[in-house]
């Protein structure tokens, strides 16, 4: 069974101008493009996406990750961390259905694991052409690990496409298991 998470996609706290004057919204078409594995980083791309009247389109495996497939941080034989210690997997993606070429500006958003992006934003961007394409990053993390993850995501595209790191949500989960935004690290 996917695990999406114990609630409906997590609202953590919404955006605020300065975290997306790097989209530059009033002169570019915006696709959020996101991977969610327990609905945080959804939660996330749905502000975005609302605050800036962009497009969604959700990065899907062809198999769903279970809760059990993405506790890295307890078990270095789950899913989620084979997939992200061998550099040439790329996870099956579930559909080829996003229209990359009606977009100027793509803000990809996904949560980091073992301190990088995962592996299947790489299989997402080396699927579709982002020739002449900016696309900023947004992620979500229980601590920082962004440099690992712009690197990563850099060497899954040309040249040509400008990449910009937006900023990241440091989350975590109370003693309820209610998701707590730490802090805000803003790149740019």
């Amino acid at each position: 069974m996917p695990y999406k998470s114990r609630k409906k996609a997590n609202k953590i706290s919404d955006f605020i101008p300065e975290y997306l004057n790097i989209l530059n919204c009033k002169n570019s078409k915006i696709l959020v493009a996101y991977f969610t594995a327990s609905g945080i980083t959804g939660g996330m791309a749905h502000n975005i996406a609302d605050c800036v009247n962009a497009d969604l389109y959700e990065i899907e495996p062809k198999y769903c990750y279970t809760r059990e497939d993405i506790s890295y941080w307890e078990s270095r034989a789950c899913r989620a961390a084979a997939e992200m210690y061998d550099e040439n997997c790329r996870p099956e993606l579930a559909d080829f259905e996003a229209d990359i070429a009606s977009y100027d500006t793509i803000a990809l958003c996904f949560p980091i694991w073992c301190c990088s992006a995962p592996k299947i934003i790489n299989s997402f961007l080396e699927s579709y052409d982002f020739s002449g394409k900016r696309i900023v990053l947004y992620a979500t993390s229980d601590r920082d690990g962004f440099e690992k993850a712009y690197e990563a995501v850099k060497g899954s595209v040309n040249d040509d496409v400008k990449i910009s790191e937006g900023a990241v949500k440091i989350c975590c989960e109370d003693e309820n298991g209610e998701i707590k935004e730490v802090k805000t690290i803003i790149y740019n």
